[in-house]
């Protein structure tokens, strides 16, 4: 809205108006606006959650400091997502597709949460939403996100072509293709090009390859979406660890955003070059300021959970976010704490019912999972479990603080694969 407001003033030529003209200034206000939106709106939010009585239930799993959690408001995604919407539609540029798919994706997956939380505290009933609604509504979402980019045409790439020395062996500079064109190319880690097209998996089809291309694609993107969304949500189970995590994952996303929406930067590192999309940083830096402000509640120990609300949302625009800057397949990287809570309780689901078929007692793996659960938990403390270790239980604060730091690493991993090939 100010944007609008912004560019009227820049025709009649007011001092400092052309400020609003500069993605980082319009991010910077996004981030600030966010965490002061959080802050203050937050507290009255908890409080409203408190005066309507909505605790969060909470199972005797036998964990430290567990049942002490009981009653804390909860559905505090509501903070989150409040505090992302209202700056972006302050200073985002509202005709920009990859804004308003953000924006999108950030409403639907709110809602869905939303329902999973308010059957939850209305009925008493701690499962929520049932599974198959949860799972419909997320590959939902990955198919609008799919055809949108199929779609739209603002949602285009420009091909980057290298110019290498005599010996064409050492790449001297990159240009781009004044003509943009509508891409299948996706980046991959580690690999010389960097770059896969999903057109090479249908080529054997002929005329039909490009359309097979692009349902493959969004076959992907709907997995993509899914299992960060679900991942986000398994790793919401410690006071700060769901929205730390997610905060450092959505930072190496604003600024990869960034670089790949810039033509100088992009050509630097030898990366596509996407049109309109340096705008997703302002979204971004929303989403970080909001996730920062909400950790001034949610640190332990939390005044306020981000229920499925906030968990299913922030995996899913982090998810989102990745795939429509063309990095989906660095998400395993990048959010490898959220595919690692979603892997844990496969591999312990899988191996019990394979255990209880042969020998009539299911066994496991770890001593709980989702994974973080594992390290709060006492070795040989009757568990039948694989992996006993650590034998004595870690506190709560501190495994959300190592957490942190591995999603530090991987960001950092998630870098070096833009350049590393």
């Amino acid at each position: 809205m100010l944007n609008y407001l912004f560019d009227y003033l820049r025709e009649i030529d007011l001092p400092g108006a052309r400020l609003m003209s500069y993605i980082t200034f319009r991010s910077g206000v996004a981030f600030t606006l966010s965490i002061l939106v959080t802050i203050f709106i937050g507290r009255r939010i908890i409080e409203r959650l408190q005066m309507m009585q909505i605790g969060e239930i909470i199972r005797d799993l036998g964990l430290e400091g567990q049942m002490k959690k009981t009653g804390t408001p909860t559905m505090g995604g509501v903070i989150i997502i409040v505090a992302t919407l209202i700056p972006c539609l302050l200073v985002g540029d509202l005709s920009n597709i990859y804004m308003l798919l953000m924006i999108g994706s950030t409403l639907w997956l709110g809602t869905l949460g939303f329902l999973d939380d308010y059957i939850k505290v209305a009925r008493k009933d701690k499962d929520g939403l049932k599974g198959k609604f949860k799972i419909a509504g997320q590959v939902g979402l990955g198919l609008i996100v799919g055809v949108t980019m199929y779609l739209n045409p603002d949602m285009v790439m420009q091909e980057n072509n290298e110019i290498k020395d005599a010996e064409n062996i050492e790449v001297i500079d990159v240009v781009y293709d004044k003509q943009e064109v509508k891409t299948l190319q996706t980046t991959i880690p580690f690999v010389k090009n960097n770059n896969l097209d999903y057109e090479w998996f249908t080529q054997w089809m002929g005329e039909w390859s490009t359309p097979a291309a692009w349902i493959l694609f969004i076959i992907i993107t709907i997995f993509m979406v899914t299992a960060t969304s679900n991942g986000a949500n398994l790793t919401d189970g410690l006071d700060g660890l769901a929205t730390g995590t997610s905060a450092i994952a959505a930072v190496a996303l604003a600024i990869i955003a960034y670089l790949g929406g810039n033509i100088i930067y992009s050509s630097y590192l030898n990366i596509m070059y996407l049109p309109g999309s340096g705008e997703l940083v302002v979204f971004m830096a929303a989403f970080i300021g909001a996730l920062i402000g909400f950790l001034w509640y949610n640190s332990f120990p939390a005044q306020v959970f981000m229920g499925d609300t906030g968990s299913l949302t922030i995996g899913g625009i982090i998810a989102v976010c990745a795939i429509i800057i063309h990095k989906e397949l660095l998400l395993p990287i990048l959010c490898g704490i959220f595919y690692f809570e979603d892997l844990s309780v496969v591999i312990q689901t899988t191996y019990f019912k394979i255990t209880k078929k042969m020998t009539g007692k299911g066994k496991r793996v770890f001593k709980m999972t989702p994974i973080h659960h594992h390290f709060q938990k006492s070795g040989n403390n009757g568990i039948d479990a694989l992996i006993q270790y650590p034998i004595n239980a870690i506190p709560e604060s501190k495994i959300v603080i190592r957490f942190w730091i591995i999603a530090i690493l991987l960001a950092v991993i998630t870098f070096a694969t833009l350049k590393i090939r």
